[in-house]
Order: C-alpha cells, then structure tokens, then sequence
C-alpha cells in the first residue's frame, strides 16, 4: 500500500527535477510514474476482485505516537473502486495533456509534477484509516490543485483557483474542529487515537455526534460539491484545462462523498440518520438544479461542470437513502461517473485544441470532416446520460430503485435528472457535431494516434464494467454491508408484497 503511494510522489520530484525546457523529458517521466502505480493498483486490485493472494495487507506504523496518530492504510471494496479509478485516471490524463500544457506560459512539467503529487494524496486518502492522515492530505491536495488551475488554463483562471481554494479551504477549517472534538472524545474514553476502527467504536452522545457529523458534512459536500455548496465547480471546470478538469471532477472530488460513506456514516451512525431527510433533499435538489443549467450553457466545459453538480447528487442521494442497493449504487456511480466525466473533458480537450474555443456555437458539423472524434463524443454522451447498456446506466438504477425503498417522493423526483440528461447531452451533440458545417470547422482533423490511446481505455472500462460488473459490485457490497450495520437502518425488503398479492390471488383463481 505504501507503495502505491510512493511510486507517484517519487514521480512528482523526478518530474520537477527535470531541467528546464526538456519538456518533452519531464513528460516521459510523469507518465512513467503515473503507468508504474498503475502497475502496483492492478496487482491490488487482483486480491480482492478475483480473491488471489498477491501479499497485499493493511499497514499500521506509529507516527505521532504522543497523538495516537498512525500512518494507518488499508483496502476495502469501496477504497478499492475509488483507487482503481485513480490510477487508471491518472496516465489517461498525462496523455490527455500532453499537448495541452501551454509552454509559452509555464513549464510543462510543472503541470506533470503537480499532477502526480495529486494522485499520491488522492490515493492516501482513500487508503487511509487514520484519521489525522486522511485529515492533511485532505487539505493538502488543495495546494498543488490551487497552482494546477492557476498556472494553466482559462483566461480567469486565477479567479476560479482562488475560489476553489477558499471554498475548500473553509469546509476543511470546519472539519478540523469536527476532527479535535473526536479526538477529544478519544482521550476522554481512555484510548486516544485517530485510528479509525477504534474511533468508530466510541459511544458518543447523539447530540454530541449532530455538531461532529455537520463538521465533517459540509467540508465533504463542499468538495462533493452539494448543492448549495457547488458554486466553485463551474468555475474550476471553465478555467482549468480539460485535462484537469477532467482529473478534478472526475477523480479528486470523489474524495467528498468518499468521507461520506467511509468516515461520516460510520463514525456518527445517529447524526447520519437524524440529517437523512434533509441531505436526501439537497441531493434531489443538486439532481435537478445542475441539469437544468446544464442545459443553458454556451460553454462546453461548464456545461459539463453542471452536469457533474447533477451526477453528484445521486451519489450524495444514494449514500443517504441508507439502503444497501443505493450504498452500492452510490460507489459504484463514483467510478461510473468519473469515467463518462473524463471521456467528455477529454473529447472536449481535443476540439478546444483544433478550434481554439469552448463555446457551443462556433462548432457544427463536426461529425463531416472528424467522424471518430464526432464518434467517440457520442459514446461519452450516451454514457454520461446513463444509456443501457453502458457502466452508468446499472449504478444509476441502483441508486434510484434503493432510493425508492426508502424515499419515494425523493426517488420520483430524482428521476427527471435522468431525463434532463439525455436532454442536454444529445443536445449538446447535436449542436455540435451534426448540420451544417459551421464556418472555420471544415478541415478539422480527425482523432490521432495520441487521442485514439487516450479515449480507448475509457471506452474499453464503460463497456466492460456495464457488461460484467460482477466482480466490482461484489466487493462493493462486503464493504457497503457493515457501514450500513454501524448505521443500524432497518433495511426495507423489495417491493414484493403487491406480486405475493398478486400470486395468491392467482392460485385462488386456479384452486376455483
């Protein structure tokens, strides 16, 4: 495990110790580091999908001992789908933006380095299990994201980092009260620790754990983001470039509703609860408050920032319904989603760079002269609209039909983000991409070699994963099962009644 973190921290220093101007070089390093934990997560990821035994084990070693603070790392089914799409992401988006990182402006290889140092946080977080450790890197992935976005990009990117920086920076203030107070309560109980398994094993007053759970809650929507917490994405997504907007929507912000469904519900079961209702309705509103401004974009890349708000909050609505098939569905839409989110920023990236804007409407006719590209944008907006049989669609029914065990109105409701979807993906695609060629688009180039690597690996895990998700749900499910039994929800059975109804009826007619 320590591995699989090291790996790109080392590749971030090598990158940055790459001479000036062998941009070309610091490159080659950044996507050798970023291929070689890739390597490394594969091997992990054998253990628990297809249980071989590779040597993979939890790590614990003392590292503020006087704290109880542990550099503490371990793997369960959800970690596990969050860090498999990490280090799948990662070399996607080296290659992404290899062309995109504008030396005239910047180095390259700061880019790069920055790049790896934030898969190397990314991955700490999601293996962590302590809670300090989870805690700083949490705020630290801030700082490399912050110069990411504000060295490269938009011509108001430095507006949209200092934003980010201060909406995520404020949620992790208040989540660093939330994280003394358990502590507190730790050393109050005789152990003190930040180990989590010992942390959720602390009987903390329920009025005590509602003040704990809102610290933890708003730092993690914010980063999520939740609505009304959202409002630095679009901005981030505009000005960064595709490729990065790509790794932050579609990777980094699954570290918010990553602390949801690993750290928040099972350190304080009765908060998580008692605010149920009310998150499940924020989620609801996200769903349909994203799609809705999706819709009236002019600007591709905040158009798809919009979408994410929405997709986001069927995971938030999924981890909240509190039912082990929206729990599921949940994990798995974060995998899903961020998939279909960097196949779009991706496409997105490669028509930014032949036509040099990102608005709706200098494009047209795009599918005449580059009928791949026009292809391939088509297969990530039928994934992001959750098109069966493509990977979204099966965690997009979980998360809806386990909502609806639960919270009915909330699930109906829930559903006209589904049809929103499809509204402003296919119209964003026919605007684009078919008609008339629009003036200025009639040479543009196909898909090239670089870009066939890049979009092909996406395509393949779509596929595969709506095709045969088995083996990733299953370990899913052994993680998602004692989080739900810390929360101790009554877990309503399916809808069954009306068909045993239905059935008696049935042979009564028959015994007649």
């Amino acid at each position: 495990m320590t591995t699989l973190i090291a790996l790109p921290a080392l590749g971030a220093v090598l990158t940055a110790l790459v001479p000036s101007g062998r941009g070309v070089l610091a490159k080659q390093v950044a996507l050798t580091g970023a291929l070689a934990t890739l390597a490394v997560g594969a091997v992990i990821s054998l253990q628990y999908l297809f249980d071989l035994d590779v040597g993979v084990e939890a790590e614990r070693y003392e590292w503020i001992p006087q704290f109880g603070a542990s550099w503490a790392l371990d793997v369960n089914g959800i970690s596990l789908a969050l860090i498999g799409l990490t280090v799948v992401a990662t070399p996607i988006v080296a290659l992404a933006m290899w062309r995109e990182a504008e030396p005239d402006k910047r180095d390259p290889k700061t880019f790069f380095a920055l790049l790896l140092a934030v898969e190397a946080l990314t991955l700490t977080a999601f293996a962590s299990r302590d809670l300090l450790l989870f805690y700083l890197v949490f705020e630290a992935m801030l700082i490399p994201l912050y110069f990411m976005i504000g060295m490269y990009g938009g011509p108001q990117r430095r507006y949209a980092a200092v934003k980010f920086l201060l909406y995520n920076l404020a949620g992790g203030l208040i989540m660093l009260a939330a994280v003394i107070g358990v502590y507190v309560l730790s050393v109050d109980a005789g152990s003190g620790t930040f180990f989590v398994p010992d942390l959720v094993a602390l009987d903390i007053a329920e009025d005590t754990q509602r003040w704990l759970f809102l610290g933890f809650m708003i730092a993690f929507a914010i980063k999520a983001p939740l609505w009304p917490f959202h409002t630095w994405l679009p901005d981030a997504a505009a000005e960064a470039t595709p490729a990065n907007a790509a790794f932050l929507s579609g990777v980094v912000d699954k570290v918010g509703t990553f602390g949801m469904i690993a750290l928040a519900l099972p350190l304080f079961p009765d908060a998580a609860r008692d605010f149920a209702p009310v998150i499940v309705t924020l989620a609801v509103v996200s769903i349909v408050y994203g799609a809705l401004l999706a819709i009236g974009q002019t600007d591709m890349k905040r158009l798809i920032g919009y979408t994410s708000i929405s997709h986001f909050g069927f995971i938030v609505l999924g981890i909240f319904a509190l039912t082990g098939e929206s729990a599921s569905g949940a994990t798995l839409y974060m995998v899903n989603h961020g998939l279909s989110t960097i196949a779009l920023f991706v496409v997105v990236g490669f028509m930014i760079a032949r036509r040099g804007s990102r608005l709706v409407g200098d494009y047209g006719g795009v599918q005449k002269p580059a009928p791949k590209l026009a292809g391939v944008f088509l297969f990530a907006a039928l994934s992001g609209l959750a098109l069966p049989p493509l990977s979204t669609f099966l965690s997009e029914f979980l998360v809806i039909s386990g909502t609806f065990l639960q919270y009915r109105e909330a699930a109906i409701v829930a559903t006209l983000g589904i049809v929103l979807a499809a509204l402003y993906m296919l119209w964003l695609y026919q605007r684009t991409m078919t008609g008339p060629v629009q003036a200025g688009n009639e040479d543009t180039p196909d898909l090239r070699r670089r870009e066939v690597a890049v979009v092909t690996p996406l395509i393949a895990l779509i596929l595969v994963i709506g095709f045969f998700p088995k083996p990733l749900v299953d370990v899913i499910d052994e993680a998602v099962e004692p989080t739900l039994t810390e929360v101790d929800v009554d877990q309503p059975g399916p809808l069954a009644p009306v068909a045993d109804e239905t059935a008696e009826h049935s042979n009564e007619g028959t015994e007649q």
